[in-house]
């Protein structure tokens, strides 16, 4: 295969950014609305659909928000200044659970469901023009004191989201036969 064949079809991949700076811009309610479905539409352990979304457009919460990302991280200014920031919640006890009990190695799946989520979200923002980042180092306990969270879920992360103010170089990948292992490692 050659590899313009080989690339075809996953532009929206290739070409999505981790974005941290963003215009002034609101976001339109459609386009809103098409990045929730998009999450809504995530697969997820047993169809549990353990996710929740808080859309955070409130200035004051932003900045306590913002306040909780690790000093020097290149979010913090991101999480502040986006238009919208949502923060992706997880009911706890249900992905990975059967009658109440955790039936995997890695017990609770929170985390894999809303990767799933969090990706779905990144794809359809780039899709309606929008960026993104993921940040996940920030103080969790703090954060979801922020946006008024139960004790029944927990927020895994946060992602910032409006209309690009730069465009971020792409950043290298590992080699195709360092990712890829037939039958054994």
């Amino acid at each position: 295969m050659h590899k313009t064949e080989s690339r075809k079809g996953i532009t929206m991949f290739t070409q999505r950014r981790s974005v941290r700076r963003y215009k002034e811009a609101e976001i339109e309610q459609d386009k809103l609305e098409k990045v929730f479905e998009a999450a809504q539409w995530a697969p997820s352990w047993a169809n549990t659909q353990c996710c929740e979304l808080v859309v955070v457009r409130n200035p004051e919460i932003k900045q306590q928000l913002a306040e909780t990302v690790a000093p020097k991280n290149p979010a913090t200014l991101a999480v502040e200044k986006a238009p919208v920031v949502l923060a992706v919640c997880g009911k706890l006890g249900a992905s990975g659970f059967y009658n109440g009990k955790a039936v995997t190695k890695f017990g609770d799946w929170i985390m894999y469901d809303l990767g799933l989520v969090s990706q779905n979200i990144c794809l359809a923002a780039h899709e309606q023009g929008l960026g993104t980042v993921i940040v996940g180092l920030f103080d969790h306990d703090k954060a979801g004191r922020a946006i008024n969270l139960p004790e029944s879920h927990e927020i895994v992360a946060l992602i910032p989201m409006g209309y690009p103010d730069h465009e971020p170089p792409a950043p290298k990948r590992k080699a195709m036969e360092n990712l890829v292992h037939l039958d054994k490692f």
